[in-house]
């Protein structure tokens, strides 16, 4: 496996990679090389299973802090087929300087909120971070609110990054994923704070 910087943390994110046991080596060689030596200050490993048709197919995204930049990790298997006789996985990553963040967004979900009190585990969280690479755009048309109106009032709508959304949950990846994935968005929104573009 490559070398990461060696901290406490780095030893652990890769005792993470190799316990997902996707193609540690793959994942933690493209870890490396975006890295380039930096230091680790957080990250989140997900391995997700899906099933497309016939299919199991695996996927893990890995995301690492460190003082400068975002770095976004893919790594994806691709079946043999008639073209490609052996297996073969593509692995991908991304650095984003930190202030090119714009938003950090946290969904919790919570199981009887009444009862919900601080620091009581999320059951589910969503984590979207946008950094301007991928924009979307949803329209609806206008209305002026009266129903016998039959006039063009345009379109309205909203606009938002989404370049990348992770989301966990304690049934499913469980609950330690989830604190770990809230203590990066933490991490995250803490290096962001006063970085101007």
């Amino acid at each position: 496996m490559p070398v990461m910087t060696d901290t406490a943390l780095a030893k652990q994110l890769r005792t993470d990679i190799q316990r997902s046991g996707y193609y540690p080596d793959l994942v933690a060689e493209a870890l490396d090389t975006a890295l380039a030596g930096e230091t680790l200050t957080a990250y989140v490993v997900q391995q997700e299973t899906t099933l497309d048709r016939d299919e199991l197919r695996r996927h893990v995204t890995v995301l690492a802090l460190t003082p400068t930049r975002l770095i976004v990790g893919h790594t994806d298997e691709h079946p043999a087929d008639e073209e490609n006789p052996v297996p073969s996985a593509s692995a991908s990553t991304e650095a984003v300087r930190l202030e090119r963040v714009d938003s950090v967004v946290v969904t919790r979900v919570v199981n009887d909120p009444a009862r919900h009190s601080a620091g009581k585990d999320a059951s589910e969280v969503v984590l979207t971070i946008g950094w301007g690479a991928v924009s979307r755009i949803d329209l609806e048309p206008a209305t002026c609110g009266d129903p016998q109106c039959e006039a063009d009032h345009g379109y309205t709508g909203t606009a938002s990054n989404d370049d990348l959304s992770v989301r966990v949950s304690a049934v499913a990846d469980g609950a330690e994923l989830v604190r770990q994935v809230l203590a990066f968005a933490e991490a995250l929104s803490q290096a962001t704070v006063g970085r101007g573009r």
